[in-house]
């Protein structure tokens, strides 16, 4: 495992093709102010004993030390040692709709945009609980797994809209069933599913799911998005708003919150129902519910011992501008006797 301590610094790479244009554009000045005073062969003449490759190598070694300093500040660093630290908590998987539905408007801004503020917010409050997270439409996949790894599911979670599911529809028993396929259900921790969706099943056996759910002892929370008046599915564009989603005889839909299907789900799995609105924060009521059940002891694999190597970055920097500094701009005698000779043998032949 390795990694940068002060991961900000590697911003300051990008002053190295500005060094590198900098130093073209030296190179052409020069060379234009050369052919202004003398004639290539003159300037031969002149300075016998200049390089025509020595400058721009001892310029690619004062680039080469830049970037090598830049990466010591970053200050490397390799774990050594891998351990299991215990931890103590429970397993929660969100199953988050990502059907066209969830941009329904009747919660601010959005359903969609609502459910994963709830989720920034309850991934800001664990400690010890590993989270995981299947999104879901028509099909259901596993965006992230169980992980005690919360900036990861942030970064995961910032990346999610309603395209990331190409296919259409609502299975929540598919989502249900996809997040039972990632608990390791020999593991006695408590386990918890919280499905956040509008409701709307339009696939899959859901209550099936839920049964099954709840015989491996999982229990399942439900979380409702909109209202049960409904609201219009708005279609944006890169402009904005354009249409709202119509039927085929042109009528505008109008997406309703099905407050039964979840309230039933959430009964089976021995759970709680809750209505999300736009003031509330519906996943902090489940987390303090989920906190409050019996937390059991796990094991994590995580480095535990880093080594500094900035150290080695320093000492070739060093070198190099060792290097560089010992390195003159004229020929170097014993290579011009070499080309001297093999044009004497050139001319003999």
């Amino acid at each position: 495992m390795v990694r940068f301590v002060h991961e900000e610094y590697l911003m300051l790479l990008a002053i190295v093709p500005v060094l590198l244009a900098v130093g073209w554009w030296v190179w052409r000045m020069r060379k234009g102010a050369a052919a202004a005073f003398a004639t290539p062969a003159m300037i031969g003449r002149l300075a016998p004993a200049a390089s025509r490759y020595k400058r721009p190598v001892k310029f690619g070694i004062q680039v080469f030390i830049v970037v090598v300093l830049i990466l010591a500040l970053a200050d490397l660093q390799v774990g050594t040692r891998l351990e299991e630290v215990k931890q103590e908590g429970v397993e929660i998987f969100l199953a988050l709709d990502l059907s066209l539905s969830m941009k329904a408007e009747d919660i601010k801004p959005n359903r969609l945009e609502k459910a994963k503020l709830e989720i920034r917010n309850l991934i800001g409050r664990l400690g010890g609980d590993r989270i995981g997270l299947v999104v879901f439409a028509g099909k259901a996949y596993t965006q992230f797994p169980l992980t005690t790894d919360y900036s990861a599911a942030n970064l995961f979670l910032d990346v999610i809209d309603v395209d990331a599911v190409s296919t259409p529809g609502t299975a929540i028993g598919t989502a249900i069933e996809q997040a039972m396929a990632s608990f390791d259900l020999k593991d006695p921790t408590t386990k918890v599913i919280v499905v956040i969706t509008d409701g709307e099943n339009t696939d899959g056996e859901v209550f099936e799911a839920a049964e099954a759910a709840a015989a491996r002892g999982v229990i399942l929370y439900t979380i409702g998005m909109g209202s049960p008046t409904g609201a219009p599915i708005p279609l944006v564009t890169n402009a904005g708003v354009s249409d709202f989603k119509r039927d085929r005889m042109g009528a505008v839909v109008v997406t309703k919150l099905d407050e039964a299907s979840l309230e039933r789900i959430a009964l089976i799995g021995k759970g709680k129902y809750f209505r999300s609105s736009t003031s509330q924060d519906e996943l902090d009521a489940i987390y303090k519910d989920v906190n409050a059940l019996q937390k059991r002891e796990f094991g994590v694999k995580q480095f535990t011992d880093y080594e500094d190597r900035f150290q080695y970055f320093l000492a070739f920097a060093v070198l190099l501008l060792i290097l560089e500094l010992l390195l003159s701009e004229n020929k170097t005698p014993w290579l011009s006797l070499g080309r001297f000779l093999r044009r004497e043998e050139e001319v003999k032949a």
